[in-house]
């Protein structure tokens, strides 16, 4: 080979182990200086060199851990995701579900699992780390710490227009009477006539001004009526001489009640030939609305829309009233209230209603209202829809200028600033992404009372009656009149005769209360409702399990019950009579299974002819503990030999099931 000629390097060949063969000259060269100027030696004559030359740096490949170090304490939003958990105390997520695994759980934990706060607490004593545990509710006041204080000085407070609203049933003439108070027409711009939103407006009587919010009164608008009580200072039950009072009446009366406002009875159509207003008396008196003719406290004012009777009478109680009630608010804070209602329209873009309860209003505010911000950028009133710059205390005002429609009810708050708004709106949206994510909220039920109690969240027991006749309804709020306890008071918001419906489901969502049904039972709808909801719906028979479970449940005495657990049906398609045995049937299940443990129904053209056991159940020639859905199986009705083909049996279990305070 002549000098300096190299070598052909041949693959797959080894080659020797010094340096410079190893890299090539000036690779060598290269590397070497760069290592002198590191302060390490040039490359070894040994197999090692190419390792050394990556030294203590991380190997090519390898994954650079960039988890945070290990916390002793952390502060985390409950309930919460497993990746979260780990991210908060600075730990591994493997490490994390490794753990929840070690606790025998059920199913198999992930990276997006939700964990209550029971198990976060179990987790963080398990890992030895402090945590600061915080519901939706402890963010949301530390979002608006110091921004929506108590008005500081009394003398602050001015007084302030009252709020009223108008309830009712459907068609008795609540936007009417609204539209001749005001001089406008809104009720001939609904569609069929019938109020589909709510609306807040501003009148003057007397140099002195009002506020009237009207609601819906069909029986889908029941949330938009538990609003309006909400924000009101006194309630106008309005009610239509010739029909007197009728179920979304009634229900208005028990959001008004709920809402603890006084209320005004407008008895209207006082003009038509049908009236009847001693009938209307009679059922007021009836729903505890006793009216002061009758020696009462109810103010009742005989109006007509038509006409205008009584409209001036109806003005002067309200302003009365509101003066009774000694009504303030301090104009000179940043500006808190209520979204009525908010929409979208073309070339103007998201249009919210708003209501002022304290503080003043202005052009050019920064506000957030529930998950939406922005500026304030212009203002009109609601009835003439002149702009306006400034809203004071109880003046209701459509604002533009938000990023996205608020939900009717969330409340609103002036903050100083658009990036304060921005990030307080994006905080509430990642509260509502962890709520939803989480189970179906809980109310309060018989059952969990106690713990409810200790928390103080539900120092009343709110209870919706529904019952088969008036007579019971009379005999059970006699018996819970019965009811003390140190702790917490029995309030019935409604007591009505019929069974369950959706608006009772509604109601009972708004209030956080708790359905007893005597001798009734939900419609499909109000049951998928209550399930949906988190609603309890309590049946009951006798009279006296009512009082003594209200009773249990107040004491944490709650002792087992038997509960119906539904397992399956079974169609009869064959017969077959055996001399020592008796009748056998030849069945198909059609859903769910029967048991061998379980009881029968034995349901003949759609009627039940019967209850029975099990006497055997047999699956082919073999005896069966139980027989799952389109399997076909022989049953021996214990004590019954009169089955027909076509029958239905309904095989179901009694449980009990112990009452738990958790």
């Amino acid at each position: 080979m002549e000098p300096g000629v190299r070598p052909r390097r041949t693959p797959g060949k080894s080659q020797p182990a010094g340096g410079d063969d190893l890299l090539g000259g000036r690779e060598a060269r290269q590397l070497n200086r760069k290592r002198s100027t590191d302060g390490r030696g040039p490359l070894g004559d040994d197999d090692d060199g190419l390792r050394r030359r990556r030294g203590p740096r991380q190997r090519r490949g390898a994954s650079v851990s960039t988890a945070a170090p290990r916390k002793a304490n952390a502060s985390i939003q409950v309930p919460c995701t497993v990746r979260a958990f780990s991210e908060a105390i600075g730990l591994s997520a493997s490490e994390v579900l490794k753990k929840l695994l070690s606790f025998g759980m059920e199913s198999m934990p992930s990276m997006g699992s939700m964990l209550d706060r029971d198990t976060v607490e179990l987790l963080a004593a398990e890992l030895g780390v402090q945590l600061d545990l915080k519901t939706a509710e402890d963010l949301e006041k530390e979002l608006l710490a110091g921004f929506d204080a108590v008005d500081e000085d009394p003398a602050l407070r001015l007084p302030r227009a009252p709020v009223v609203t108008f309830l009712g049933h459907v068609d008795h003439g609540k936007t009417s009477l609204l539209d001749r108070i005001l001089g406008i027409d809104v009720a001939s711009r609904e569609s069929g006539g019938i109020t589909q939103h709510m609306r807040a407006y501003g009148v003057k009587r007397n140099d002195r001004q009002i506020t009237f919010v009207d609601t819906p009164g069909h029986e889908a608008f029941t949330q938009m009526r538990a609003r309006g009580a909400n924000v009101t200072d006194c309630a106008v039950l309005v009610v239509a001489a010739d029909d007197g009072l009728m179920p979304q009446t009634e229900e208005a009366i028990s959001h008004a009640k709920a809402a603890g406002v006084p209320i005004v009875v407008a008895i209207n159509k006082i003009d038509l030939p049908g009236a009847d207003v001693q009938k209307v008396y009679q059922q007021l008196a009836a729903n505890e609305l006793l009216p002061t003719e009758w020696g009462g406290e109810t103010e009742v004012v005989k109006t007509s829309a038509v006409t205008g009777e009584g409209i001036d009478q109806l003005l002067d109680t309200l302003l009365t009233i509101a003066e009774l009630h000694d009504l303030r608010a301090n104009p000179g804070r940043a500006a808190a209230g209520v979204c009525l209602d908010a929409s979208i329209h073309e070339g103007r873009g998201v249009t919210a209603c708003l209501l002022v309860q304290k503080g003043t209003l202005r052009v050019g505010d920064a506000v957030v209202c529930g998950e939406a911000s922005g500026h304030v950028k212009s203002m009109t009133d609601t009835t003439a829809r002149k702009k306006v710059t400034e809203a004071g205390p109880a003046q209701p005002v459509f604002v533009s200028g938000l990023d996205t429609p608020p939900g009717a009810g969330d409340r609103f708050q002036v903050v100083e600033s658009i990036a304060m708004a921005r990030e307080v709106a994006l905080k509430r949206a990642d509260i509502r992404r962890h709520s939803n994510l989480a189970n179906v909220p809980v109310h309060v039920t018989l059952e969990n009372l106690h713990d409810r109690l200790g928390a103080e969240k539900a120092p009343t027991l709110n209870l919706i009656l529904r019952a088969d006749v008036r007579g019971s309804i009379e005999a059970i709020l006699k018996e819970l009149q019965k009811l003390e306890h140190p702790e917490v008071k029995v309030r019935v918001l409604q007591a009505t005769v019929g069974g369950v419906t959706e608006a009772d489901v509604q109601l009972a969502d708004a209030s956080d209360a708790v359905i007893i049904a005597f001798n009734v039972v939900p419609d499909e709808r109000a049951r998928s409702l209550a399930e949906d909801r988190g609603v309890q719906v309590r049946r009951y028979e006798i009279i006296y399990q009512v009082t003594d479970d209200l009773k249990k449940a107040l004491e944490g005495m709650l002792a087992p019950e038997k509960r119906e657990a539904e397992l399956g049906r079974a169609v009869v398609q064959r017969t077959f009579s055996i001399s020592r045995l008796g009748v056998i049937a030849g069945c198909r299940v059609i859903g769910g299974v029967i048991a061998r443990n379980g009881r029968l129904r034995v349901i003949r053209d759609s009627r039940v002819i019967g209850d029975y056991g099990i006497e055997s159940l047999k699956r082919e020639k073999d005896d069966a503990r139980e027989v799952r859905d389109g399997l076909e199986c022989g049953i021996k009705v214990a004590n019954f030999n009169d089955v027909k083909e076509g029958d239905i049996l309904e095989c179901y279990r009694i449980e009990e099931v112990a009452r738990t305070l958790s």
